[in-house]
């Protein structure tokens, strides 16, 4: 294992832009879609990092940044509570990842086994996908991401859209070394060119905005329906971040379940997302596309991540570049975005097929059914709905069920991801 902990502070530095780069786009992509500032997503992502890498003691190299696990609930919420509200949700949400954390130290990983094995896992991942497959059409044919509204001409938005996504497609499997970690990046590049000569691209607020300004931060409130809306969901991401702390550990060599531990990840992670909306920024999460990056470069310093989170809060304040993301069409959006929620399916479906979940089992086709229908309908009760419904629903009929653990995907925690 290649040792870069004494290299010197400026390829730190050079490294820790180029981890940011590779996670920008994603970074972005969800608030400009849920409608939350993306200067502020900047700002939380560098600040819950810095956080993470406190808590972990500095030891994995991971960075933190927005969850896309949350941007339905995230559109249902503020709809429905407003922005406020929704923060206070989210910030409950983080504290769930801290209420596990303490479990995982009471109890050990053991019962994480039994409460999230694949067949639980990989049909919620799908949801999370699948469900948001309408706003990713909607953007892409030119309307707002709930279709309430027509923004760009269909011919127009639809051509851009496409032309966008091959882009990222070609790049993601013909672009190497770095490049090929960041495919987002190109289509945006070449969506943004097109829109221009589309006459569909609005520069007016890059020239009005100010070189330096404070990122619009936004104090939550809290209620208990918003709560109660928002918890569930985090046990999606609490999937994620679980695999991304086995991805980066089989990457440097590595167990960081054991040290500096699952629990602290887990509350290093809890602590970032609550953080984040405190300053009304959306949730975080670790990020598998800065995993890439690493086993890429084989760089394992933790310490570069704390460049790239430095460097994000730096670009926060800066006030030209925030109006220049909110400046990006929706149309080259909606045709990224077609690729990029299939693939989160994809990931949930890739789960059941590796760990050869018996359908021939009726309590697994019960599982996956019932969850599927749920999350991806959009299923309400009470004040839960969609993805955090089907994750509870997914969980119970897991534990209620009979049969036998081998035909639904049990397996170890290092053998899950």
């Amino acid at each position: 294992m290649q040792d870069n902990s004494q290299e010197p502070v400026w390829r730190q530095a050079l490294a820790g832009s180029q981890m940011l780069l590779v996670a920008f786009g994603a970074l972005v992509l969800m608030p400009l879609i849920t409608g939350l500032d993306p200067n502020v997503a900047l700002f939380t992502a560098g600040l819950g990092t810095l956080l993470f890498q406190l808590v972990t003691g500095g030891q994995v190299p991971v960075f933190l940044a927005s969850s896309f696990a949350f941007i339905a609930p995230v559109i249902a919420a503020k709809a429905k509570f407003g922005l406020e509200e929704t923060l206070g949700g989210l910030a409950a949400a983080g504290v769930l990842y801290m209420v596990l954390s303490g479990a995982v130290r009471l109890k050990g990983t053991g019962f994480i086994n039994r409460l999230l094995p694949p067949v639980v896992i990989g049909p919620v991942i799908m949801v999370i996908g699948l469900s948001l497959a309408p706003v990713a059409v909607n953007m892409a044919s030119g309307r707002a991401g709930d279709g309430s509204a027509e923004l760009v001409p269909y011919n127009t938005a639809i051509i851009i859209a496409m032309i966008s996504l091959a882009v990222t497609i070609l790049a993601a499997v013909w672009a190497r070394g770095i490049f090929r970690l960041v495919p987002i990046m190109f289509g945006v590049a070449v969506g943004y060119v097109l829109s221009a000569f589309a006459g569909i691209l609005d520069t007016t607020a890059i020239t009005e905005a100010a070189w330096f300004a404070v990122p619009n931060f936004v104090a939550p409130a809290f209620s208990w329906s918003a709560i109660v809306f928002m918890i569930p969901v985090a046990i999606a991401p609490a999937i994620e971040h679980i695999g991304d702390v086995l991805a980066i550990g089989n990457v440097t060599g590595k167990n960081y379940i054991q040290k500096p531990g699952l629990h602290r990840t887990l509350l290093g992670d809890g602590i970032a997302t609550t953080t984040a909306a405190m300053f009304g920024g959306p949730p975080n999460t670790t990020y598998s596309e800065v995993t890439g990056a690493v086993m890429l470069t084989r760089n394992f310093n933790p310490k570069i991540m704390i460049w790239a989170a430095a460097i994000a809060v730096v670009l926060a304040f800066v006030g030209k570049f925030g109006a220049a993301l909110q400046t990006i069409p929706v149309p080259v959006i909606g045709g990224i975005l077609c690729l990029l929620f299939g693939s989160i399916a994809v990931v949930g479906l890739n789960t059941l097929i590796r760990h050869q979940v018996d359908f021939s089992e009726r309590r697994n086709l019960i599982i996956a059914g019932v969850t599927l229908v749920f999350g991806i309908g959009g299923m309400a009760v009470g004040q839960v709905e969609g993805i955090a419904l089907c994750g509870l629903v997914a969980i119970a009929l897991n534990l209620a069920l009979p049969g036998s653990q081998a035909a639904w995907g049990e397996a170890t925690l290092e053998e899950s991801f």
